[in-house]
């Protein structure tokens, strides 16, 4: 069982194109572009060749020059007599028909259910991830510093929130850790050096180790001093070049880390925690909720309609906001999204959220070709095209049109399944969801403490989820004018000595040594949530 490099969904060994994205997959070696596929219907083997640039899902070039879509063409026939089966046991069976309905909404959830692509998540995993980067300097004298996050410890529920303050008298639940670090060590240039794993004790600059090289490494507090940490705890690499030089750094962090969901469906796999103490549908609070819960911090902190601004795009003298929930596009985009929502359900929090990412799911393709500055929600939305950064700007510009807060979790996206090729940058998030006062009271639970803040990732189907080898460094702290994302965004600084100098710097992620998924794996199915 493989995965589609491009998605991240499951694939069969025999699939020539990802039955998610449409792409097609190259087989044997990554630089072979033959791919073999056979009818069984009397024809003749044909052989399809990557079409350079397909005009749309499934589109190949065969031998004989001629494009044809083979997703129209071919039938997966397990998948249609699995479906037949089902839906014959079902309409035969009464007994059938009253344990499947009171696991699913509906037949039609039943038959999706039974026929959905799916992607897999180990329930555990240890690793050490390195993150290497390659400085070359093409010009005169000069240096770069850059700083590099110390991923946090984290926690079922982040710092500063509650876990379930029972009215009773009875002990809070204590939290899942789901991401914890072991170990971390940065080799410049062969040269080893130990970090603490909080960055404390801190090491100031004027204590800063220089290595046999002449470079310099040190972790201190956070401040606004240039040397001193932007945002949060990090350590400081300054390399220091004259022409020619080629210098490589690596970030090594051991971390065990734990799937996690906060979800209350039977759609939870039973090994995944959490979903006792999860949101639904019926126990969802209201919008007019997330004032009363935290005493309304979240809301305060991220659920304004524009957040995190760029520099204007060409032609235009007002910034360029990643989130926007005022946007034309935007609000008509969330009015349509929650008109859909089932009759009295309008307010209801989970219900316009998930929608809003089902709605993303089925109308936005995964870019891979992104642009470097990523675009905004409405942008998008409206063009129905964007990768991670911009799927959770469309994401949270919809949710602020109801005053739910989301917020950005930045870090590596493993695919421990596609080995050390599937380590990449990402960004995805959390948001806040009120519980009902109706379930806050029938639980003893504090309407101040009765919510939860869960993790989102629309373009990998991770819905109110974490997954293990979703490593985050750094989770969005708000700061006035939203700088604190800008300065995750821009962790490098060069200063030459003299004009025309440059240095390139390239970056990559590998795992040193194995993977350790002992805890086995399970599937996330991929198709929308029956609110009905």
């Amino acid at each position: 069982m493989g995965a589609c490099p491009y998605c991240r969904s499951t694939a069969l060994p025999t699939d020539t194109i990802c039955y998610s994205c449409g792409r097609v997959l190259p087989k044997g070696d990554r630089k072979s572009y033959r791919l073999e596929q056979q009818f069984s219907k009397g024809s003749k083997d044909k052989t399809y060749k990557m079409a350079a640039k397909p005009s749309e899902r499934g589109v190949v070039q065969t031998h004989t020059g001629r494009r044809t879509n083979i997703m129209r063409r071919r039938k997966n026939r397990f998948r249609s007599f699995a479906m037949l089966g089902l839906t014959a046991f079902i309409l035969l069976s009464p007994q059938a028909q009253e344990h499947l309905l009171g696991e699913f909404g509906s037949i039609e959830e039943i038959l999706q259910s039974a026929t959905a692509q799916y992607h897999i998540y180990p329930v555990e995993a240890s690793y050490t991830l390195s993150k290497t980067a390659t400085v070359s300097n093409t010009g005169v004298d000069g240096y770069l510093v850059e700083n590099i996050m110390i991923p946090p410890t984290l926690q079922s529920s982040l710092p500063g929130t509650s876990v379930f303050t029972y009215t009773d008298g009875s002990d809070p639940a204590e939290p899942v850790t789901l991401q914890q670090t072991l170990q971390i060590t940065l080799d410049v240039d062969g040269q080893t050096i130990n970090i603490p794993l909080d960055g404390l004790p801190s090491r100031e600059f004027d204590d800063r180790i220089t290595t046999s090289a002449g470079h310099e490494v040190w972790w201190p507090g956070v401040g606004n001093d240039a040397n001193a940490c932007p945002i949060d705890a990090c350590v400081k690499v300054k390399v220091n070049m004259e022409p020619g030089d080629v210098v490589r750094y690596s970030f090594n962090v051991q971390v065990q880390s734990n799937s996690y969901s906060w979800w209350d469906s039977n759609r939870v796999d039973a090994r995944v925690p959490g979903q006792s103490l999860g949101i639904n549908m019926e126990n969802s609070g209201t919008f007019d909720d997330l004032q009363q819960r935290g005493n309304g911090v979240r809301a305060d902190q991220f659920g304004d309609l524009l957040w995190y601004s760029r520099p204007p795009q060409a032609g235009a003298t007002v910034p360029y906001w990643a989130i926007n929930g005022q946007d034309a596009v935007t609000t008509s985009t969330a009015d349509t999204i929650a008109s859909a929502l089932p009759e009295g359900e309008s307010e209801n929090a989970y219900g316009f959220a998930r929608a809003a990412f089902d709605f993303l799911h089925a109308n936005v393709q995964y870019d891979r070709e992104a642009p470097v500055t990523s675009r905004s929600g409405p942008d998008c939305i409206a063009g129905g095209l964007g990768d991670c950064d911009d799927q959770t700007n469309a994401f949270f510009s919809l949710l602020r049109t109801r005053g739910i807060p989301g917020w950005y979790a930045f870090g590596i996206l493993g695919d421990p399944y596609f080995s050390d090729e599937g380590w990449e940058a990402h960004a995805w998030g959390y948001i806040q969801l009120p519980l009902s006062d109706a379930w806050c009271e029938e639980h003893n639970v504090a309407l101040q403490s009765c919510y939860v803040e869960p993790q989102v990732d629309v373009v990998n189907n991770k819905w109110l989820l974490s997954t293990p080898t979703a490593y985050i460094d750094w989770v969005e702290t708000t700061t006035s004018g939203n700088d604190n994302v800008y300065d995750y965004y821009h962790p490098v600084r060069t200063v030459h000595v003299s004009a025309g100098g440059s240095m390139d710097r390239d970056r990559s992620y590998t795992t040193l040594g194995d993977i350790d998924l002992s805890g086995g794996s399970y599937q996330v199915k991929i198709y929308p949530e029956s609110l009905g």
